[in-house]
């Protein structure tokens, strides 16, 4: 299992090398990964269904309780099997749509490792592990959206999608901190199989608010829906996967996984049910008043990652029945339909749908499939997108609380997607013939094996619903519902409220399909005003007060007086360590002077004197010399207590420094203006503090003691270990030879720049 999840990554390093040898048919060969990853997975159905699940350990850190453990179950081999079958499809896809592209080998680089990551997130059984996969998700993710790198937009929308998925990333490492220490683990086999209430912790409401906030942002739920139309600056294999099967259903998952545990308390299923049916709703009109195609099937993904949300939060067996079939009806019609817009965007040189018709003629095969998963996409018969539909309706008939409200906002969502499928499937490819910029053709195969699969499987779910049922989603329910759920899934039910309702969703939904071109410029305009005030806008405003804050920082603390630096690095620490030492553990000092002699009196008034002059003086020249003067003394107090290489070290350094210091006063200029009083009465009083602080930490070191000192360790083995009789010397070169080798390295490397940096300096002197 380590192997399957990090294989991605360990291929993402070959991709380059392999990329040279294998040219056009590079997304062939990595496809391979992902397809033997299919059949592995496939492999463990057998145990997941005898065993519920299974436990794959492998310690990483056991001294800090992290652990590099999977945890396959239904509800994780269901997802471990949409990441790398429809993973196998996008390479290959994207081996055709990029092909030639002078990046190329970079992509697929960043698409093994996204890969990769999502595997390791939806198998991890560890907190850690699984925040380490969440946060690569979100940073490959930033590159793949980025990938255009000369495109400001892409930029603009990569830096856009990672700021709001990492904020969200730091609330849920806060919130899953929180359910470790409430459910004292950081097993999330042990965390759902223990008997804790924890949602009658004192640490339940902030530990729901923390986590929901990073799954909220990552599945750009209601406010924080925003970024993902926007990620659609990214090429379109990128989109299809990060829609069907990657990143937003990244937080999907960990809502669902958590759902047994967190699920028990009221705050969790009404947070859910509230903003994912808003999410559902916003999502549904935004797609139906679109008109690019990706950014349309964008906004269609957020209203079924709000429905997949509201299900979860509904929490019946039949809703979470009903959330397993949506999850995977929409990961197989949204890569299909998102392939299908990238072929038609490839071959026409356009995504705005009302530039698009006819187009059934001259790209026959891409019609058929495009219709195929738009069915699916509006809920109707035969495809497994009905099937999900269908229960959606039955289980908000059965919610526990706010059923008809939830059930009006489903049938207008649903009835706005069924006109969305039209735009999709019927705009493009039917009526009059479209003015595009490219003469269209059919697409390659490369890019259309992948969504035509898609599509069969959807189908054929549909007609043989039992198939996937008896296969992997029972678990898979079982696995959210926290106990076995028994289901029977079928395309026909007879006549029932749910299938009245999806009748009326097809009616209004082909009506509004009809109004769509008289209505789509009004609703463009609504959505331009509106954006002014949305979220989106928000969020522009925040990046836009983080800057002017940045800017304000930067004018009043780094004003580029190096003193003001100094003065600000010291006080803060010394503040934050006097604080800690003097009101958290108070200190208790017993000093004994009765042993002092009159010369260890004399070093001490040297020291001082040295550093009231070197404060006082005027002059530079002085100022260096009496700081020579202080570090003599400090040779003088190493000599004194036995410490002579110590005391000739010190010595032999100070000159060293004095006479460098002296050389270097010879080139700087003359100050162009002292310090006012008040700034060295502020400098004196800052320094006073630190000086009394660190006496203070030194003396209350000398009282305490953790473990037994290892000096006499020393002293006892320095000349039968390591032949030498100068403790001191050995403990550098052989007790602690490896920390002296990184001393020299670091010195050796600052030597290099020094040498490089006057090695340039005298080769620009030298140009004419």
């Amino acid at each position: 299992m380590l192997l399957a999840v990090l294989s991605g990554f360990l291929l993402a390093i070959c991709t380059p090398a392999l990329h040279r040898v294998a040219g056009q048919y590079i997304g062939w060969v990595l496809a391979v990964l992902p397809a033997g990853l299919a059949v592995y997975f496939i492999s463990l159905i057998p145990a997941v269904n005898a065993n519920g699940s299974v436990l794959i350990e492998y310690a990483w850190m056991p001294g800090l309780e992290i652990t590099l453990d999977f945890l396959v179950d239904g509800l994780s081999l269901t997802f471990a099997l949409l990441i790398s079958g429809i993973g196998t499809f996008v390479l290959i896809y994207a081996g055709a749509y990029l092909a030639g592209h002078k990046y190329l080998a970079r992509f697929f680089v960043i698409m093994l490792a996204f890969m990769a990551s999502m595997l390791g997130l939806v198998l991890s059984d560890n907190l850690v592990t699984l925040f380490v996969f969440w946060e690569l998700t979100s940073i490959t993710s930033y590159l793949l959206i980025g990938f255009n790198h000369e495109d400001m937009n892409a930029r603009k929308s990569a830096l856009q999608g990672l700021f709001v998925t990492v904020a969200g990333g730091l609330a849920l490492m806060a919130g899953l901190i929180l359910l470790a220490i409430m459910s004292g683990s950081y097993s999330i086999s042990e965390i759902l199989s223990s008997n804790t209430a924890v949602h009658e912790h004192a640490f339940y409401t902030a530990a729901v608010i923390c986590i929901l906030a990073g799954t909220f942002t990552k599945s750009a739920q209601v406010p924080f829906h925003f970024w993902l139309p926007n990620a659609m600056a990214a090429p379109t294999p990128v989109s299809a996967f990060l829609h069907s099967a990657t990143m937003v259903k990244a937080g999907i998952y960990l809502m669902a996984r958590l759902n047994p545990s967190l699920g028990q308390g009221e705050l969790w299923s009404q947070a859910l049910m509230l903003f994912g049916s808003a999410t559902m709703l916003t999502g549904a009109y935004l797609a139906f008043s679109n008109t690019g195609i990706k950014k349309v099937l964008a906004y269609s993904t957020i209203m079924a990652l709000g429905m997949l949300t509201m299900l979860i939060g509904v929490g019946t067996e039949l809703a979470l029945t009903a959330f397993i079939c949506v999850l995977v009806a929409h990961s197989l019609y949204k890569g299909a339909l998102f392939m299908i817009a990238g072929a038609l965007d490839h071959e026409t040189g356009t995504k705005d749908i009302t530039l698009m018709g006819g187009l059934r003629k001259t790209m026959p095969v891409t019609a058929v499939i495009a219709c195929l998963a738009a069915l699916s996409l509006a809920g109707l018969p035969p495809l497994f997108g009905f099937i999900a539909k269908e229960l959606v309706f039955e289980s908000l008939l059965g919610a526990p609380i706010w059923s008809a409200v939830l059930i009006i906002v489903t049938v207008v969502a649903a009835l706005l997607v069924v006109s969305v499928a039209g735009l999709v499937a019927i705009k493009p490819f039917f009526g009059k013939v479209g003015n595009t910029p490219k003469r269209p053709h059919e697409a390659p195969f490369g890019m259309l094996v992948g969504p035509a699969v898609l599509a069969t499987i959807a189908l054929v779910f549909g007609l043989a619903p039992s198939i996937p049922e008896s296969a992997l989603l029972q678990a898979a329910i079982g696995s959210v519902n926290g106990a076995a759920v028994k289901t029977k899934l079928a395309l026909w039910h007879g006549v029932n409220i749910p299938l009245m309702l999806s009748a009326v969703c097809l009616v209004f939904g082909l009506i509004l399909l009809a109004l769509w071109g008289r209505l789509i410029t009004s609703l463009q305009a609504i959505n331009t005003a509106f954006a002014r005030f949305g979220p989106e806008a928000g969020y522009f405003r925040v990046m836009e007060g983080i800057t002017t804050i940045a800017a304000w920082q930067t004018r009043v603390l780094q004003n580029g007086v190096l003193g003001l630096y100094l003065l600000l690095l010291v006080a803060v620490t010394f503040g934050l360590t006097g604080y800690t030492l003097l009101v958290k553990h108070g200190v208790n000092l017993t000093l004994n002077l009765s042993g002092s002699h009159f010369y260890e009196w004399g070093i001490a008034l040297l020291l001082v004197a040295s550093v009231v002059f070197a404060s006082v003086t005027r002059s530079r020249l002085g100022a260096v010399a009496s700081t020579g003067v202080l570090g003599f003394s400090v040779a003088l107090i190493f000599i004194h207590f036995s410490a002579p290489d110590l005391g000739i070290t010190q010595l032999l350094v100070e000159t060293l420094t004095v006479i460098l210091l002296v050389l270097v006063l010879i080139k700087l200029p003359e100050f162009v203006r002292l310090s006012s009083p008040f700034e060295r009465f502020r400098d004196l009083a800052v320094a006073i503090f630190a000086g009394v602080v660190m006496t203070l930490m030194i003396l209350s070191a000398l009282d305490v003691q953790y473990f037994e000192s290892i000096s006499s360790y020393y002293i006892e083995n320095s000349a039968t270990l390591a032949y030498g009789r100068n403790i001191v010397n050995v403990i550098l070169v052989d007790f602690r030879a490896l920390d002296t080798l990184g001393e020299i390295f670091v010195l050796a490397l600052a030597a290099l720049g020094v040498f490089s940096m006057t090695k340039l300096k005298a080769e620009d002197q030298h140009k004419p």
